[in-house]
């Protein structure tokens, strides 16, 4: 057992950390020492598995001016699915750089299918489809930083 210990300082600075980029879980072990944070925030943010939040809210919502405004949308997208980021990080279209995308515009995809990666403090976060469809478009390029609440993908809802 190590005689290393933490200060109140500097969990305020880790409980600021935690705020700061939006995460609800933190978990640091330093030679045998090991320290867990969590918060909760009404969006998921750090698991390893993330269903994205459906389409966007509705006209009645008032906007959060901390959240980006969601376009309004034209009658070509108003029947479509919109998967949203529910982390701030960096976007993947695959799981490496050498594997295929997760998913093309114009294919099929199923409920709790992996559309892709968002990284969020070194955490790769899988992003799953939460309808059956096929993917009208992608919104954002591989590499490329996300903030929460925007779009990734649109999906044109199977028929029931």
């Amino acid at each position: 057992m190590t005689d290393k210990k933490i200060d109140y300082e500097e969990i305020t600075k880790l409980v600021g950390f935690l705020e700061e980029k939006n995460l609800t879980q933190f978990e640091l072990e330093v030679e045998g020492f090991k320290i867990k944070i969590s918060r909760a925030l009404p969006a998921p943010a750090s698991s390893a598995k993330i269903s994205a939040p459906a389409a966007p809210r509705s006209a009645e919502e008032p906007a959060n001016p901390a959240f980006p405004s969601e376009p309004a949308l034209s009658e070509k997208e108003d029947h479509l699915h919109f998967i949203t980021s529910p982390m701030v990080g960096t976007f993947y279209r695959a799981p490496d750089p050498t594997s295929p995308p997760f998913v093309e515009i114009g294919e099929e995809v199923k409920k709790s299918q992996t559309l892709c990666i968002i990284e969020a403090m070194k955490l790769m976060n899988e992003i799953e489809s939460d309808v059956d469809g096929i993917i009208a478009d992608i919104y954002v390029e591989n590499g490329k930083p996300v903030e929460y609440g925007q779009r990734l993908f649109s999906i044109q809802p199977a028929a029931v």
